[in-house]
């Protein structure tokens, strides 16, 4: 059932950094990308990859990983992404990007927990630093990283409790909860 892989895609920040994951499954998933909706069919989204450890380290030190945790730098060695893709927008092909890069990453998370993997949306980014670091031409944006591999962690969503408080946090067995309003909170209006 598809709702099962949207409960299924959370934001994992933790993963087993020594599995890797192969060039093949990050061009399926990137291909899971090109294939969707773009306003206009501008289409001008393009995409970096990384599946080798040296490279995943250049690229996490640019990276914010969790604002809600105070003081935590994001995953320890051991427990970092064993792949990233990067969608770039193709200024040449457009000035504005809309929504389409986080259609094509909704997309490549799903078809990544389909497969068994877990990933992070990022789009707190250190984009000049790791622009000039990747040596990414002038013309291409970053818009967002998608951090990827096998969970090392739990995330369990919960209700948002009475103080209205959707912080996500971790308790002390480091299982990672996610506060979701109900259902009947977000629909404001309904005319059937």
């Amino acid at each position: 059932m598809f709702k099962d892989l949207i409960l299924k895609n959370r934001s994992f920040r933790r993963f087993h950094e020594k599995t890797p994951v192969k060039p093949a499954t990050l061009r399926k998933l990137i291909d899971l990308g090109r294939l969707s909706a773009s306003a206009a069919n501008r289409q001008p989204l393009k995409y970096i990859f990384s599946c080798n450890p040296r490279t995943n380290n250049i690229i996490f030190p640019h990276l914010a990983w969790a604002g809600y945790l105070k003081g935590w730098g994001g995953p320890a060695g051991g427990e970092r992404p064993s792949a990233y893709i990067i969608l770039l927008g193709d200024t040449k092909v457009s000035r504005a990007f809309g929504c389409d890069h986080g259609i094509a990453a909704q997309s490549i998370l799903l078809g990544a927990a389909e497969k068994g993997l877990a990933g992070c949306m990022i789009g707190s980014i250190k984009r000049p630093q790791l622009k000039k670091t990747l040596k990414i031409p002038a013309h291409y944006e970053i818009l967002l990283v998608l951090a990827l591999g096998i969970p090392k962690e739990t995330v369990v969503l919960e209700t948002v409790g009475g103080n209205g408080d959707t912080k996500y946090w971790r308790d002390s067995r480091g299982v990672h909860h996610v506060p979701k309003r109900p259902l009947n909170e977000i629909i404001v209006g309904e005319y059937c």
